[in-house]
């Protein structure tokens, strides 16, 4: 069985009077959220990233870039639905993906739960996902933005 692992990373500055979506939820109460040519859900788009590095597609980048104007204002989940049609066009199934959020906010443990049971069930695909802080340190520490560390296996059809 061919098997491949892949990377991504996403970042977004965080801004007032952006919705705060991050892991396919919403998060109510957050006075900002993560500035983008899309949605700016760094979650989704480091495991979009990780998919496509592990498959050999390229990265979020070259595939959804802000030079392709049909993707403004795009919601992540579409982001992935497509990510996951082209890595299966491309002959590979998801085997797992591990994503990790870098930031201050939103607090992700009582929810952890609910959001790897939303990409499972919105996208089929086995997700954990865990979250950290930088300690103060970068710009995720003094909250002025996001990040986030996907890790992907793929097995080819």
């Amino acid at each position: 069985m061919d098997l491949r692992i892949g990377i991504g990373t996403d970042v977004h500055r965080l801004a007032p009077g952006r919705a705060m979506r991050i892991a396919g939820l919403d998060w109510p109460g957050e006075e900002v959220g993560p500035e983008g040519h899309s949605d700016g859900d760094v979650v989704l788009h480091a495991i979009c990233d990780a998919l496509l590095s592990a498959s050999g597609l390229g990265d979020l980048g070259s595939n959804f870039g802000s030079a392709e104007p049909q993707w403004a204002g795009a919601a992540s989940d579409d982001l992935l639905a497509e990510t996951l049609r082209r890595v299966r066009a491309a002959g590979w199934e998801v085997g797992n993906v591990a994503v990790q959020l870098i930031g201050n906010r939103p607090r992700v443990g009582a929810r952890r739960a609910e959001a790897e049971e939303r990409i499972r069930s919105v996208h089929g695909i086995d997700v954990s996902f865990s979250a950290t802080t930088t300690d103060g340190l970068g710009l995720t520490g003094r909250g002025e933005g996001l990040a986030a560390v996907a890790n992907a296996l793929v097995t080819r059809k």
